[in-house]
């Protein structure tokens, strides 16, 4: 049975077409990857199916009675609410119910034997409902997915407002999942995860019953919930049964296969061609020249998708830096309270490190306070000379109206125009996107703008903290290799072994020296 039905959607942003005559649909119980490169589509196409976004052209039809629950990338949580509430928030139609009920009994000593007999059955209703859907386990509940997902770490009792990006999508999932939504739209739900909770989500999501549609560029992650892939590329989505690894199979023989067509193709196009220029002045000739023709105009020409720029990250190595990189004395990180044991750290040129561990531990915090933009609790970190020092944030607060063009420019205002856009297309953006706003970007455009303000700086240290969110399949490998080449010293915050692995020479796991209880 079709639980949604897309046809012939047809959408863009100015003169940037996304998708074009695009139709889809999901069954019961199918576990939908929902792949493809950065800025070709994905979240658009959740926003249309979610009715956030109207398309330009098409139909979205969902099953009557269907709940959807979707975590967005974007979504917003007020001020003035506690963790608890918010996830509290997920059990609303019940706790109504709950209020509806109460009031029932409030109205019994006040009304006739015939309207007590119906109050009492509608109470007995609202009960048997309260009771089915486990109500009276809503606390339990609330603990437990937050316990699964790092929530109980940051506290129940924090305001939502005071917490990071990374924290708030944590929030949203909890609540999202605690709602058990008849249709589960995930928008890369491990961008913010830590490895333990990543492998919380994947049994979660293993013995899930219903329909999910899941974005996401973690491919172990994917590969092991899913069962079938829709393939988004040139304004066109394509389904496959099966996982990634299989889907890549299938894609890699029928592009090869369509490579071969085109060329076997275009080799006759071109004897045809050149059989009516020779014989078409020809009285004895001319027939068949028109016979030639004739089948060229007919001929379905095979066209090859134009090849998306692929990313080329060569990052700018600096100066020599001095021997010592940093080393810390007894150094206590965190804000109100401290989050780590005193530390005496230590890293060395040539050294690159990767930093492991549960969220909400201080990994960042560190990265931080040994860069100096936030003061310690009490210690010192002193850190060596010549340095370099290139640092992507996990996350950049706000939205930034520059086109590509202007941030680049105002980085280096030295470059001509011709570097600035030949800098952005080697990170891997068509010129589409090098024209367009910042804040209209997907999350992986994004972070390929503030990569490329990374490799065209010399540097001789790189300070990354989870420098693969929201980067595609093809960006990641790239960015990989790029830091395997890179001569300096690394010091990044990861939480995809499958990534840092054959990057760093130690990993340093911060649940040794955190002061959180797990």
């Amino acid at each position: 049975m079709s639980i949604l039905n897309v046809e012939k959607l047809s959408h863009g942003f100015g003169d940037r077409a996304i998708f074009k005559d695009v139709s889809f649909r999901l069954l019961k119980g199918e576990h939908i990857g929902l792949i493809g490169a950065n800025g070709e589509g994905k979240s658009t196409f959740m926003n249309i199916v979610t009715g956030k976004l109207q398309p330009d052209e098409g139909k979205v039809e969902w099953s009557k009675r269907v709940r959807v629950g979707y975590l967005d990338q974007h979504a917003i949580l007020d001020k003035g609410m506690s963790i608890r509430d918010v996830l509290k928030g997920a059990f609303q139609y019940l706790l109504d119910m709950e209020q509806e009920m109460n009031d029932m009994y409030g109205k019994m000593g006040d009304v006739t034997p015939e309207e007590l007999e119906e109050l009492l059955e509608q109470v007995g209703t609202i009960q048997d409902t309260l009771t089915a859907q486990d109500f009276y386990l809503i606390d339990a509940k609330v603990d437990e997915t937050a316990r699964g997902l790092g929530l109980t770490d940051i506290g129940l009792d924090k305001d939502v407002n005071d917490l990071s990006g990374g924290q708030r999508t944590k929030v949203l999932l909890a609540k999202l999942l605690l709602e058990k939504p008849d249709i589960l739209l995930l928008d890369e739900p491990t961008n913010y995860l830590d490895e333990v909770h990543i492998e919380w989500l994947k049994r979660y999501l293993l013995d899930y019953e219903n329909a999910f549609i899941l974005i996401s560029h973690d491919i172990p992650f994917l590969n092991s919930v899913i069962n079938i892939i829709y393939h988004m590329e040139n304004q066109e989505l394509s389904r496959y049964v099966g996982d990634y690894d299989y889907f890549q199979e299938v894609y890699d023989m029928k592009k090869q296969q369509l490579e071969s067509a085109f060329k076997r193709q275009q080799q006759e196009i071109s004897q045809l061609k050149d059989f009516v220029a020779r014989n078409k002045a020809s009285v004895a000739t001319r027939n068949m020249a028109m016979s030639r023709q004739k089948k060229l105009d007919k001929m379905d020409v095979i066209e090859l998708a134009q090849e998306r720029p692929k990313p080329q990250f060569n990052f700018k190595v600096g100066r020599t830096a001095g021997k010592l990189i940093f080393e810390t004395n007894d150094l206590i990180i965190g804000y109100d309270e401290p989050l780590s044991r005193p530390l005496d750290l230590k890293m060395e040129r040539g050294q690159k490190i990767a930093l492991v561990g549960a969220n909400g531990i201080g990994k960042t915090t560190l990265l931080r306070s040994i860069l100096g933009e936030i003061q310690a609790i009490s210690g010192t970190v002193q850190r060596g000379e010549h340095q370099q020092i290139g640092y992507f944030e996990q996350e950049m607060k706000g939205d930034n109206y520059n086109s590509c063009i202007e941030e680049i420019w105002k980085e280096f205002p030295s470059y001509s125009q011709f570097e600035v856009r030949a800098a952005l297309a080697k990170c891997g953006l068509t010129t589409k996107h090098i024209e367009s706003k910042i804040a209209v970007l997907s999350g992986g455009e994004k972070a390929k703008v503030r990569l490329c303000k990374l490799i065209n700086r010399e540097t001789n240290i790189l300070v990354l903290d989870e420098p693969t969110n929201h980067l595609d399949v093809d960006a990641k490998d790239e960015l990989k290799r790029a830091l395997q080449a890179y001569k300096g010293s690394i010091l990044m915050i990861s939480h995809e072994p499958e990534f840092y692995r054959d990057i760093v020479t130690e990993t340093w796991n911060c649940e040794d020296w955190t002061t959180k209880v797990f």
